[in-house]
């Protein structure tokens, strides 16, 4: 039997995990508690560490996990920044979920989308109020409006059959474009200057880090409306708000937050928040806000879990894991049926 150590404990992911677990030869014990330097010790005895996005795993954290026996961390996520990887090389090996859902990542952002535009995120608080005007709610048809997509992989191509069935032209920027998607690629500054709406669903980064930024920002047209359901240090969030400030960003709907570790997926409602740039961000009332939410479907989850627990059967039955990831993979080239260590 498997010992896994869950952190960062959420009802939704236990129902799926509790549901699909009984086919796998696992005991897991949930905490409620991210995983981070104060709580790492929290995980001694167990091989596997199962642990999320907003996650803190620095060096001192590796090295505390690897210290109490831990040799697998599963990331029950795409994302992996929040690792130190070259801490964990040769130690604990590090597998994700890549693709759990592109359709709920790419859903929300169109959600999130025609929310901003359509103003019915105000309209709905109006409404509950009796307050029926349609004073301040204008808004503006998606057809005919160019869209800028940065980041092609999966959800990324799924955003765009969902565009191009409301009637938007199409522009995206990746370094690595695929030569067999029907869509006009264009570099990242000409995609800036032509579109009325970005849409970020890119990973994060060095080269990616506050992609949108003071320069970029400028580039832009008057009134662009950005769209982030990816990473949340995509975007510099000052120089969004300045932006915003300034009129130039017509509108903004994050699902994402550079600084979210600390907020997102936790109830702040009598807390005052530290982060004044966040509290800003949420007070103007053309930017639109939730928690890292896109990925929330039920189809999600079931793929996320199921994705998790085959994983960690790969590992502990010697097997190579399909999901592995190490801070080499994007320099090397894998050797099929090999590890990375």
């Amino acid at each position: 039997m498997t010992r896994i150590a869950f952190f960062d404990t959420k009802p939704y992911d236990k129902v799926w995990f509790d549901q699909l677990s009984g086919d796998h030869t696992v005991q897991i014990t949930y905490f409620e508690s991210k995983l981070n330097e104060r709580t790492a010790a929290l995980a001694k005895g167990y091989e596997v560490v199962c642990a999320f996005v907003n996650d803190t795993i620095t060096k001192a954290v590796i090295d505390e996990l690897y210290d109490g026996g831990v040799r697998l961390l599963a990331m029950r996520c795409a994302g992996y920044n929040n690792i130190d990887f070259k801490a964990a090389f040769a130690k604990i090996h590090i597998v994700r979920v890549p693709a759990y859902s592109p359709y709920a990542v790419a859903e929300h952002a169109m959600a999130l989308l025609l929310s901003v535009v359509r103003q019915t995120h105000h309209s709905y608080v109006r409404t509950r109020e009796f307050n029926f005007s349609l004073n301040g709610l204008v808004g503006f048809d998606l057809h005919g409006k160019t869209i800028g997509v940065v980041g092609t992989g999966k959800i990324g191509k799924v955003f765009i059959d969902i565009c191009k069935g409301f009637g938007m032209k199409v522009l995206a920027y990746d370094p690595y474009p695929d030569p067999n998607l029907s869509v006009t690629y264009c570099t990242f500054e000409e995609l800036c200057r032509q579109s009325d709406i970005i849409s970020l669903h890119c990973p994060l980064t060095e080269q990616t880090f506050h992609l949108i930024n003071r320069t970029s920002i400028a580039l832009m047209k008057d009134q662009v409306v950005l769209i982030n359901t990816s990473r949340g240090a995509l975007v510099e969030s000052q120089a969004l708000l300045d932006g915003i400030k300034s009129k130039k960003i017509g509108a903004a709907a994050l699902d994402v937050y550079e600084e979210e570790a600390e907020v997102f997926y936790e109830d702040r409602s009598t807390t005052i928040l530290d982060d004044d740039v966040l509290m800003l961000l949420i007070s103007m009332p053309n930017v639109l806000v939730t928690s890292h939410q896109a990925f929330l479907t039920k189809e999600a989850l079931h793929n996320i879990a199921q994705t998790t627990l085959g994983s960690i059967d790969s590992f502990v039955s010697g097997q190579v894991m399909e999901h592995e990831i190490c801070y080499q993979c994007d320099t090397c080239k894998k050797v099929i049926g090999q590890r990375c260590f």
